[in-house]
């Protein structure tokens, strides 16, 4: 599950080589995060080089794309933090990818089999794979990066992902089996082998992410933990490479010559200029100094709708929310989380705050996971919460819980990432919990890295948090409250719950898997340990001249396809 910035919108992941393993957990963010299906430009088609224009003259293949918030890192194994992901995205591909449909499509492997125990998956490498500086990409490359991304020291914010279903891998991690236990194997150059603990129904989805991307061993042994910060030492294995880096200002990616599919792709360059500040990015996508940029203004928002062809709105599997802290007094008490959350007016914050295509979320999961036609929260409890605030409930809840009227109720302190919109829904929230629920609120901010730190140590009581899919499903959310998940920074525990989301790991029928998630959605939901705000749509403008381009549910920006026609 990617951690992102509930803002403007939003998805994980690590160091050294030791023949064994050891240790514990580590870290999450998003900044754009309903369907299962990819939204694309119109033009989805697949051509190479210059494209001709009427006057036969050819156009040139370079785009300029704003991104708003610089990431916390680019090792596709140790960050989860969205802002990375236009970067690992374009520049790094894993075993399998998804097409323009949103459907999981051969990638790095050209094809795999699955044993008739659902447990043993094998992989079959394409021929003649390199790396971006030409160099051979083999089985072993899987094996390094699995192999480093159990060492506790490299500090994966996805590991959970492999520890939670590769047989051994998470004694592995703990340092009780060498890591030639675990459940990974290349018997030779073009095969890797995957045993998992137990049948898990979605565990190509799981493929799918960053952190069962291959690494580059001579790079990272050469450079250590900052192969990452320079072109010529970020060697990568996707359509792109960066051949300028500077995360602050503008990093150019180019054309993977060396990429296996390098013929479908047709941009030459794509530079990522980091402006912060999106109404500056405005100004400069309107004067032509930019083709693209990630967010849109709130300000400006409602404007471009009604105005504007170069907005795209796409529905994202994603949810905005705030944590709670259930460990300290008074949140601690179910009858004050469940009042906080009724007290909650929604819908006005996405009309008069956010000015968004968000939906209100009454829990977790957003609309977009479907089975047999039929999306997961279609007849879904809205566990007493309303779009708009159920005050009389609300309060009920308060006094209830020994604070009528709000007294006797501590000042809540209500923590959030410096961001302007987030500011906004944070001083909305306190003006909703003091008019419905007579509570006084104290806000601060601080930057995201302290900001998260502080998160991980539980230093908050309700703070600004959210969540953007890595895959279509579910278990992509569901983990992260389960009472040792590494994720889990509310201090909610459940032992209940954590049995539910373990028998769905293993449940191979759709249909009697849906039946599990409903009830461990219940189950968490009548605990009350966070509150979901809304589900996120995602916006971004783009001149029409660029065509190709894709944003997937899951906030993947790709410009394998893209292309520039004028």
């Amino acid at each position: 599950m990617k951690r992102f910035l509930t803002m403007g919108l939003s998805l994980l992941l690590v160091l050294s080589l030791l023949s064994g393993c050891g240790g514990n957990q580590a870290s999450k963010t998003e900044e754009d995060t309903n369907t299962p299906t990819k939204e694309t430009s119109k033009d989805n088609t697949k051509e190479t080089s210059t494209t001709p224009t009427d006057t036969g003259s050819t156009v040139e293949q370079k785009i300029v794309f704003a991104l708003h918030d610089v990431p916390d890192g680019l090792d596709p194994i140790v960050t989860n933090n969205s802002f990375a992901m236009p970067f690992l995205d374009n520049c790094f591909e894993g075993l399998v990818t998804s097409n323009a449909n949103n459907e999981l499509v051969p990638a790095l492997a050209e094809s795999w089999t699955v044993s008739e125990d659902g447990k043993t998956y094998t992989f079959t490498l394409r021929d003649g794979l390199k790396w971006s500086d030409g160099s051979p990409l083999t089985s072993a490359d899987f094996m390094y990066s699995f192999e480093r991304t159990l060492k506790p020291e490299t500090a994966s914010q996805n590991v959970n992902m492999i520890t939670n279903y590769v047989l051994n891998a998470q004694a592995c991690y703990e340092g009780t089996v060498p890591f030639d236990q675990v459940g990974f194997k290349a018997p030779d150059e073009k095969t890797l082998v995957i045993e998992l603990t137990s049948p898990t129904s979605f565990f190509i989805d799981l493929v799918s992410l960053h952190v069962y991307d291959p690494l580059n061993k001579a790079t990272i042994e050469a450079n250590g933990d900052k192969w990452t910060l320079s072109a010529d030492t970020y060697v990568v294995n996707g359509p792109f490479k960066i051949t300028k880096l500077n995360l602050n200002e503008a990093t150019v990616l180019t054309k993977n010559e060396n990429y296996w599919d390098a013929a479908n792709v047709t941009l030459e360059e794509v530079t990522f200029r980091m402006i912060k500040d999106q109404a500056t990015a405005l100004i400069a996508f309107d004067s032509n100094e930019i083709d693209g940029m990630r967010s849109v203004p709130m300000a400006d928002f409602a404007r471009l709708k009604a105005e504007s062809n170069d907005l795209h709105i796409m529905p994202t599997y994603a949810t905005s929310y705030y944590l709670i802290n259930t460990q300290k007094p008074p949140y601690d008490n179910v009858l004050v989380r469940k009042a906080l959350n009724l007290a909650v007016d929604r819908k006005s914050l996405i009309e008069n705050v956010l000015q968004s295509s968000d939906l209100p979320a009454h829990a977790l999961l957003g609309p977009g996971y479907v089975v047999n036609g039929k999306d997961y929260i279609e007849g879904r409890s809205d566990y007493g919460i309303s779009d708009t605030a159920n005050v009389e409930e609300a309060r009920k809840a308060l006094a209830e819980a020994g604070y009528p009227d709000g007294k006797g109720f501590p000042t809540l302190q209500l923590s959030y990432y410096t961001s302007p919109q987030v500011k906004l829904i944070a001083e909305a929230l306190a003006q909703m919990f003091k008019e419905n629920l007579n509570i006084n609120v104290e806000i601060s901010n601080s930057e995201w890295a302290v900001y998260y730190d502080d998160v991980q140590a539980m230093k908050y009581e309700v703070a600004a948090m959210g969540a953007g899919a890595d895959f279509m499903h579910p278990m992509t959310f569901l983990p992260s409250f389960m009472s040792n998940d590494y994720l889990n920074n509310t201090g909610y525990a459940n032992p209940v719950y954590d049995a539910k989301v373990n028998e769905i790991k293993s449940e191979l029928d759709p249909e009697k898997a849906l039946t599990l998630i409903r009830e461990a959605e219940d189950i968490m939901m009548a605990d009350y340990p966070f509150l979901p705000m809304y589900h996120r749509s995602s916006s971004l403008m783009m001149k029409d001249y660029v065509k190709g381009w894709s944003l997937s549910p899951l906030s993947q920006l790709s410009f394998k396809y893209a292309k520039v026609v004028k």
